[in-house]
């Protein structure tokens, strides 16, 4: 295997695994806010400040994003379902807010 095929898998690699942290990310944070849905007594000011944060975060990750030009339309798609979930779950966590 060449240099640059090495090279290129090892990126495609390291790209594979950062879009699945952020998925997994995701799937936390929703659970997180379901939970919070659940019990109204849950949304202290403590817990709104992190979770704001948490969703401030991801989002300024999945919406700066620049996607390699070797990225699959799958993996494009990807990024485009993660904007929409955290723009859902923003929406969630501001109906839970107080």
């Amino acid at each position: 295997m060449s240099w640059h095929a090495k090279a290129m898998a090892s990126y495609d690699h390291g790209w594979s695994d950062y879009v699945a942290g952020l998925k997994q990310a995701l799937i936390e944070l929703e659970q997180d806010i379901t939970e919070a849905e659940k019990m109204s007594d849950s949304c202290t000011l403590e817990w709104c400040e992190a979770i704001e944060h948490v969703v401030d975060e991801l989002s300024n990750a999945i919406y700066t994003i620049h996607e390699p030009v070797f990225s699959t339309d799958e993996q494009s798609q990807s990024i485009k379902d993660m904007r929409k979930r955290i723009h859902d779950i923003y929406h969630r966590y501001k109906m839970v807010k107080p």
